[in-house]
């Protein structure tokens, strides 16, 4: 969740170099109806996470932080810019088909998210453990709610019961 007081472009709060693509966090909606905040790009939820390529000890100091190799690039199978929201995350039994669990480097590179980028995609807690190997816990991920969603979906539920039962 953004604070409503942050300002300036999606550059200027990170203190990035622009770049020519647009995020997804500066489209905004004029009308009094709709005021929407930033979306949360792929850079957001990795905030604080060290890269698993160029840190060797990452997967030995955070839980389902391990890099995993063989991330390619084709027609149609593209992943998610680091500065834009990333795609649904898939649960493919015979691969992704869209790159939805890779992520596009600045530099234009890709590889896959790790465990725990896709549960912070997911807005799991970073205490939350997965377990097996990389495709089983992909998989979980592909099928899972994201928490925040949930749990403003179970309380908007919760509020509507209350008033009805008021």
């Amino acid at each position: 969740r953004f604070d409503q007081s942050e300002r300036g472009t999606y550059w200027d709060r990170r203190s990035l170099r622009h770049s020519l693509r647009r995020p997804a966090g500066d489209f905004r909606h004029d009308s009094d109806k709709l005021k929407l905040e930033p979306w949360r790009t792929v850079r957001d939820a990795m905030v604080g996470l060290p890269d698993p390529v160029n840190d060797i000890g990452a997967s030995s100091r955070l839980y389902n932080h391990r890099f995993q190799p063989g991330a390619k690039v084709y027609p149609g199978h593209t992943g998610s810019p680091i500065d834009m929201p990333a795609k649904a995350l898939k649960a493919g039994v015979h691969g992704v088909p869209g790159g939805e669990n890779m992520m596009v480097r600045e530099d234009g590179s890709v590889r896959y998210f790790t465990v725990r980028e896709s549960a912070r995609l997911q807005t799991f807690p970073d205490d939350y453990a997965f377990e097996g190997a990389w495709s089983e816990a992909m998989r979980q991920l592909g099928n899972a709610v994201p928490v925040d969603l949930a749990r403003l979906v179970t309380g908007s539920v919760i509020e509507h019961i209350k008033a009805l039962n008021g």
